[in-house]
């Protein structure tokens, strides 16, 4: 197998966990010469919590992995890229008033941009690998490669651990010359392999959570050292009262429950506004207010076919949008040419939150996705134009904008 298609060098991304440890050695086993390399993609000369500890251990561990392998081992720096490509994207839109998902910004830009072009030019290599839970319809080993056609990103057999989520925004070339080693494979079985392979503390080290350049600190105490507080308050979309304040929007998300000193209930963010600063915040975390049936899109990234639809015909498929969450059925309306499009759910979504992804799927394809920049909500949605803070009733002047 090693030299069908001509595909011998094949550059794995070695993270220092299980998953990557595993797909480097099944790529060994199957023949094939294999480079591990790890990114760096965080600079943490400057920075106070954990990352770079975090970052130090995977590095050695890594290396370890390579070592107890024999394969070769490099390290490669993408710091600026990732700068450039995805932090300051992630900043942007924080400061919009988005919720922005790093890793899927990663994945396209770094892991399947800058990562595969260095290991095509640079490394010589004839096929990149990762350790991430999807398949290729070439192959997930590229057995089935064709210079004519398409390749197609396909969920892993794993559904728990399933990844195309976060891969749904990445390109054909790049997907056309990935190998995904453990889609056919379960986690439990990859950790047993790597207890098999003598990779005892590799075999329990648990999965990474979270960014990891936030390392130990709270996301509000991150967040601020690159997006200024800006105080508002919180308000109740009900009754338009004054519940408290916060420091800004871009520390909350929609469907968070919101932290107000001295409230005996239980908030939950439902609609922020970036320039007043107000976050509006619902009784209960079952509120209509949370829930949405249609979403208004960007114009859609499709990582092989690009599907026909119209204002008066749409295109029907599944929609997903966190990884938790199952897919469901949807209808994708807009032209040729727009930059937005619109999406209407066969069934209500609690928190359908802008700057998240709507990922789009038929059967087992992940299709492609494209950024969530707003929705409608199963209630009257308020604006908040001024305040008047020496109101005796602590109310707003609001303007109805939805009524849907």
């Amino acid at each position: 197998m090693a030299l069908l298609n001509g595909i011998k060098r094949v550059v794995c991304g070695i993270s220092g966990g299980v998953d990557s440890a595993v797909a480097a050695s099944i790529l060994k086993q199957k023949g094939f010469n294999v480079v591990g390399a790890f990114m760096r993609n965080w600079d943490d000369q400057d920075e106070e919590g954990s990352c770079q500890i975090i970052q130090e251990n995977d590095y050695q561990d890594a290396k370890a992995v390579c070592d107890h392998l024999r394969i070769p081992f490099v390290e490669v720096s993408f710091v600026k890229e990732y700068w450039n490509e995805v932090f300051s994207r992630l900043i942007e839109d924080y400061e919009k008033g988005f919720t922005p998902n790093p890793d899927i910004l990663c994945n396209r830009f770094i892991k399947f941009g800058s990562f595969y072009n260095y290991s095509m030019k640079e490394l010589g290599a004839d096929a990149i690998a990762t350790g991430h839970y999807a398949q290729n319809t070439f192959g997930n080993f590229l057995e089935h490669y064709s210079s004519s056609n398409l390749a197609h990103l396909k969920r892993a057999i794993d559904v728990r651990k399933d990844q195309t989520l976060f891969l749904s925004d990445i390109c054909q070339e790049p997907l056309r010359k990935t190998m995904f080693p453990l889609g056919s494979l379960c986690k439990q079985s990859v950790r047993q392999l790597a207890l098999e392979l003598g990779m005892d503390k590799i075999s329990r080290k648990r999965d990474s959570v979270g960014i990891c350049f936030i390392g130990n600190r709270t996301f509000p105490h991150f967040i601020s050292k690159y997006v200024e507080d800006r105080p508002g308050y919180f308000v109740d979309i009900d009754t338009g009262k004054i519940l408290g304040e916060h420091n800004g929007v871009h520390q909350w998300t929609i469907g968070q429950r919101c932290r107000i000193p001295g409230s005996k209930h239980a908030y939950y963010v439902c609609q922020r506004n970036a320039k007043t600063q107000t976050i509006l915040a619902a009784l209960g975390q079952d509120h209509s207010s949370l829930y949405s049936r249609n979403i208004l899109i960007s114009a859609p990234h499709w990582i092989s076919h690009v599907p026909e639809f119209s204002s008066d015909k749409p295109f029907s498929c599944m929609f997903k949008f966190q990884h938790t969450k199952w897919t469901i059925p949807c209808w994708l309306y807009g032209n040729r040419g727009d930059t937005t499009s619109t999406i209407s759910l066969s069934i209500s979504t609690r928190a359908i939150t802008p700057g998240q992804h709507a990922v789009f799927y038929k059967g087992d394809l992940c299709l492609g996705s494209a950024k969530i920049l707003g929705s409608d909500t199963l209630v009257n949605n308020y604006e908040v134009h001024a305040f008047n803070k020496d109101d005796a009733t602590n109310r707003l002047d609001t303007v109805a904008i939805n009524n849907s």
